[in-house]
């Protein structure tokens, strides 16, 4: 599947969290539970990150330019921490709402209509986020994983909603509806942070996860006899896209071609392993002493006069 064609997930997202929005904000003044309110209002920026990720995730279609060599996939870390920023906000109001309303509790009406309507919202966001999910785990898209994540979210907060308000249906505590609702403000605070660190550390070029570098290291492993060896060893994602960049050291009496041979099967079997990856190979001599400065990833620059 072309990155391109990611843009129809984002699509379904904003379909879902409508239809979601609608019913909530239903349920919402069917009932005038500020649970059922926190929830809706979740909904909302569900709407606003869909929006988000649909524009990153068409900039990030984009083809490599002159102007961006390495592509344009970083854009989906901008949609994924806007999306966590936005549910770290809709938290804040949540939970401004539910104080005052823990303030000066007041009787719920019409709770099963208004749980069987939020009940339907769900069941529409749990299919939207597993179908967005796996999309997102196969095509390695943060903004649509974020997107997923988000959904889910939703999806617990609406249970936990559903049963705060049930329970308050049957025991006429009318402050347990508050509370849940800041219970809701706090499991959507610990999402949000989660979210903007996954996506700060895309932006600030982290080394790909555990799971790849254990493959690349077999790869390496596989490849590696006497008199060849690897080190500098670096790698990163951009979006869908992963970057590995490794030195390989060789006998210096190899040919040109014998080097060349060797890289380019090392270069096959890394993108075999991980997907959508673009791997840079760079040939130095083992009997060159210089090709050892490279142990620490950066040579030391010396200032010639």
């Amino acid at each position: 599947m072309s990155q391109r064609n990611l843009t129809r997930y984002a699509r379904l997202s904003i379909a879902a969290a409508l239809i979601t929005m609608a019913l909530k904000i239903v349920a919402w003044q069917i009932t005038d539970s500020v649970g059922l309110l926190s929830d809706a209002a979740e909904s909302l920026v569900n709407l606003a990150g869909a929006f988000m990720a649909l524009a990153m995730l068409t900039i990030a279609a984009r083809p490599a330019d002159a102007d961006h060599a390495y592509g344009h996939g970083k854009a989906e870390y901008f949609s994924s921490g806007l999306e966590g920023g936005l549910i770290l906000i809709a938290a804040i109001g949540i939970g401004a709402a539910a104080i005052g309303r823990l303030l000066h509790p007041q009787p719920l009406e019409q709770v099963g209509i208004g749980l069987a309507v939020s009940a339907a919202a769900s069941v529409v966001n749990l299919g939207a986020a597993l179908v967005i999910h796996r999309a997102g785990k196969q095509q390695h898209s943060i903004t649509l994983e974020a997107n997923a994540q988000h959904l889910l979210t939703d999806v617990w907060t609406s249970i936990g909603v559903i049963v705060g308000v049930a329970a308050v249906a049957l025991t006429g505590w009318n402050w347990l509806d508050p509370v849940v609702a800041l219970v809701v403000a706090a499991n959507i605070v610990y999402a949000g942070i989660k979210i903007v660190q996954r996506s700060v550390l895309g932006l600030m070029d982290a080394s790909l996860s555990p799971e790849d570098q254990r493959a690349i290291q077999g790869i390496l492993k596989r490849h590696t006899r006497e008199r060849v060896e690897f080190h500098a060893l670096r790698t990163r994602q951009s979006g869908a896209r992963r970057f590995i960049s490794v030195h390989v050291l060789v006998p210096g009496d190899w040919t040109v071609q014998q080097g060349h041979d060797l890289l380019e099967q090392i270069e096959d079997d890394l993108r075999a392993v991980v997907p959508n990856s673009t791997v840079f190979t760079h040939l130095e001599s083992i009997d060159d002493p210089a090709s050892w400065k490279d142990l620490e990833l950066e040579r030391d620059l010396e200032v010639k006069p």
